[in-house]
């Protein structure tokens, strides 16, 4: 276990961020404040029903034609503030944010190590593997699964000395259904079009959600509860200090400039 988790942290809790666009400023705003007091942060957030989308994903030829399935669903959608692709948020959708120093993180690599070590002990029953599910939706190198169907994918974003690990856990519901939405998303934004950039072709049996793969009855409030006992009883945590003046007008200043990031396809932001 790396030291990390025997460590004060801070926490900041699922109703915290009612909307995505809080969620990814919260993130900088953390980095920047892990920047400063060197503590440990963890976040947690839940938005339903929502289509994550990367940079790239902003630049399909045929996007709207993509995005109006997404609303004919019953899904809003964003554009993040970093890399990788588009992924699915709903009620049984945990999202988890490790804010560290760069101390705790120097390598791009440890970051991800510490967010899958999270992981395993947390489910320490289970043959999780990492590496990228070729056909899944946002795959990557660190993609965790079960038996070669993907569960989760984790990705990263720094700022100043910060790091914020970030991961997304399909705890409940049908993941083939999840990655459906998304090869249709694909199969109209690209629209056979020749592209630079290479999209996924999405296989939605190569994805599932942990209760389908471990047969359990978790919830995404329950499985939260068990990453912070792994916390709690290794380490020390407490709820996030009230933040001061010039913090609070720097979360602002990252919720504007989501605001602004998505103009594009919310034009009536």
């Amino acid at each position: 276990m790396h030291k990390v988790f025997s460590e004060k942290w801070h926490y900041v809790p699922i109703e915290a961020t009612s909307h995505p666009y809080m969620s990814f400023a919260m993130d900088d705003t953390l980095q920047e404040m892990v920047t400063n007091d060197g503590i440990p942060k963890l976040r947690a957030w839940v938005h339903h029903p929502f289509v994550i989308l990367g940079l790239h994903d902003s630049r399909l030829p045929f996007l709207n034609d993509g995005l109006a399935h997404l609303r004919s669903e019953g899904f809003n959608y964003i554009v993040r503030n970093s890399g990788g692709l588009g992924v699915v948020l709903d009620e049984g959708v945990l999202n988890v944010s490790l804010i560290l120093p760069k101390s705790e993180a120097a390598q791009i690599d440890e970051g991800y190590e510490h967010m899958l070590e999270l992981v395993r002990m947390t489910f320490p029953d289970a043959a999780i593997d990492a590496g990228e599910i070729e056909h899944s939706y946002c795959p990557g190198s660190y993609d965790l699964s079960i038996d070669g169907r993907k569960f989760a994918g984790i990705s990263q974003r720094r700022i100043r000395q910060g790091v914020a690990v970030q991961i997304y856990l399909c705890i409940t519901g049908s993941g083939a259904k999840r990655a459906e939405l998304m090869r249709k998303f694909y199969h109209l934004s690209k629209n056979d079009a020749e592209t630079k950039f290479s999209y996924p072709e999405i296989h939605p049996d190569d994805m599932a959600s942990l209760n389908e793969l471990l047969g359990t009855e978790y919830t995404a409030e329950s499985v939260l509860e068990q990453m912070l006992d792994i916390i709690r009883e290794r380490g020390t945590l407490s709820p996030l200090p009230e933040m001061n003046r010039e913090t609070k007008e720097r979360y602002t200043h990252h919720i504007d400039r989501m605001k602004v990031r998505n103009r594009d396809i919310h034009p009536d932001n």
